[in-house]
């Protein structure tokens, strides 16, 4: 639910354009539940693609009833089931399209995607999904030979009343997107100190993000100017063979870069010794906040 609000406020910022123009956000399973997929939904612009586990159930639109028919009673909002793991329950997808996937060893792979359309899944009182139909989409790929390359199949929903905009391979290679995103976290935790500075402020926080992000920025564009350095036992890694140039060798290489570009700063200067605080100096404590424990319900 804190997504949802991060969300929520880049829409409505009338500065961004994500509130006007076509919108698409991608998100892993955890994000598949009805309570953030409920969210936002009265965006018109907003279209969610969202992985999902293999062991969900999804519902078909139901029949429609007779006019006249003597049934009373709330009305039917969902129809048959639609289980992820008993394909005895799929019938004939509505959408059916092929690509080719180039691993990074040049391995081709054929690409299978399926879709279903105007799917459903169970909500709540609170929840209306039978108010929202998506699309069901089914990857998977294949080796040359024909066989499968992984055991289970890649399930996504895709969600938002302009989604019919989207083609099959629209749809695929925006969830490929995902991973570049996931790389980035990674790398920056790990070599650029993204999670490591440690401060009360959020502004100071936030300012920090942005110089994590000016920085992998600066990695990107010297990529051109790097030389590799693999070590001893990188010699024979698919990137070094290949002579695919990654973030972490052009930051093994970027002093060299730096020390070539120079600085038009002077070199600096000494200008005596700081007074530091005058005698009696009292500082205002720091606003005390509660204590978060792990395992505690957060209402927001």
């Amino acid at each position: 639910m804190v997504g949802v609000q991060q969300v929520t406020a880049i829409l409505n910022d009338e500065t961004l354009p994500f509130g006007k123009d076509l919108c698409v956000e991608v998100a892993d399973s955890a994000y598949s539940k009805p309570a953030y997929l409920n969210a936002n939904r009265d965006k018109k612009n907003f279209v969610s693609i969202v992985r999902v586990r293999g062991t969900r159930v999804f519902y078909r639109q139901p029949m429609h009833v007779k006019s006249g028919s003597s049934k009373q009673g709330r009305p039917t909002w969902y129809g048959e089931s639609f289980c992820l793991k008993v394909p005895d329950t799929w019938d004939a997808p509505d959408q059916v399209a092929e690509t080719t996937f180039i691993s990074h060893k040049k391995i081709p792979y054929r690409v299978e995607i399926q879709a279903w359309s105007n799917m459903l899944m169970r909500g709540g009182k609170k929840l209306p999904m039978h108010k929202h139909p998506f699309t069901l989409v089914k990857i998977r790929l294949y080796h040359q030979k024909g066989e499968a390359l992984f055991q289970k199949p890649l399930w996504l929903i895709v969600m938002g009343d302009r989604r019919m905009e989207l083609s099959l391979l629209d749809i695929y290679h925006a969830y490929l997107q995902r991973y570049d995103l996931e790389h980035f976290f990674r790398f920056g935790k790990q070599k650029l100190l993204l999670d490591k500075f440690q401060t009360p402020d959020d502004q100071h926080e936030e300012n920090w993000w942005r110089l994590v992000a000016l920085a992998y920025l600066q990695l990107w564009v010297a990529k051109d100017a790097v030389s590799q350095l693999p070590r001893p036992w990188e010699q024979y890694l698919p990137s070094v063979i290949n002579k695919q140039i990654t973030p972490a060798m052009v930051l093994r290489d970027m002093s060299r870069i730096i020390q070539q570009i120079g600085t038009p700063a002077p070199a600096p200067k000494r200008r005596g010794n700081s007074p530091g605080r005058r005698k009696g100096m009292k500082l205002i404590p720091r606003k005390r906040q509660p204590v978060l424990k792990k395992g505690a319900i957060q209402v927001f």
